[in-house]
């Protein structure tokens, strides 16, 4: 029935949309669900190659069993400095899809669900002790993949007296992006690198050089693209932050 849980029958309804190449909204409307349910389902369950209606039921019988009541509650809860007047389990529903596309893009299991945590808060940031309330995972959980999109530039502290606040707010996605450049130069430069050793005009060689070209272009492109771009981030923040001062 729409609004609870999708049954095994939906499911295989589900794969076969898939088999059929239909596209996720296609798919809701032929077994009367959400867009968002159809993909949530898709994503955490292997994606559009690999789902399979009867490992997926599997899977969610399996969580279900997992799942304790106060875990289910505290899901459920708000998280700090969240505006009132939303729908808890429609917020949860979304960040379970929200970590599965982030899973997707690759991140890690942990790291997928702190980002997107507080990317759902409107505060842009979470304490160590909110996010292992919030989460239900281990202060170690929480440093380990704080750690791992630390380096990748996703988010960044805040230092409040004694804690510390992990924030995501606009400026990170821009940084990430650069971050994400500087990795590519790096590939770059060794590819250069092996052309040197290797021999230049050599077929290996030449594969290696082709490959420092396309991605030294397309680091040039992603460069002026974000420069270019990075004030579509602020937009509106700034209205925001001055309602708030004369507030």
């Amino acid at each position: 029935m729409p609004g609870g849980r999708l049954t095994q029958q939906e499911r295989k309804r589900i794969a076969q949309g898939l088999g059929d190449d239909l596209a996720y909204a296609e798919i809701a409307r032929l077994i009367g669900r959400p867009t968002s349910t159809v993909t949530r389902e898709v994503m955490r369950n292997g994606g559009p190659a690999a789902y399979r209606a009867e490992r997926a039921q599997r899977a969610t019988e399996q969580r279900s069993r997992r799942r304790t009541p106060p875990a289910a509650a505290r899901d459920a809860r708000p998280a700090p400095g969240e505006a009132g007047g939303r729908d808890p389990e429609a917020v949860r529903a979304y960040e379970e899809t929200l970590t599965e596309v982030f899973l997707t893009s690759g991140l890690p299991r942990m790291a997928a669900r702190v980002q997107a945590a507080l990317a759902l808060t409107d505060s842009g940031g979470l304490t160590a002790a909110e996010l292992v309330d919030r989460l239900g995972i281990s202060p170690a959980s929480v440093s380990k993949a704080v750690a791992f999109m630390e380096a990748q530039g996703l988010v960044r502290r805040l230092t409040e007296g004694r804690r510390e606040r992990y924030v995501i707010d606009n400026g990170v996605w821009y940084e990430s992006i650069i971050a994400s450049i500087r990795s590519n130069d790096l590939i770059v430069a060794t590819a250069r690198e092996g052309v040197r050793v290797l021999g230049a005009g050599t077929p290996a060689a030449i594969r290696l050089e082709n490959t420092a070209r396309f991605l030294d272009f397309l680091s040039d492109a992603l460069r002026r693209a974000a420069e270019e771009a990075r004030d579509v981030l602020y937009v509106g923040l700034e209205e925001e932050a001055g309602a708030r001062e004369q507030g």
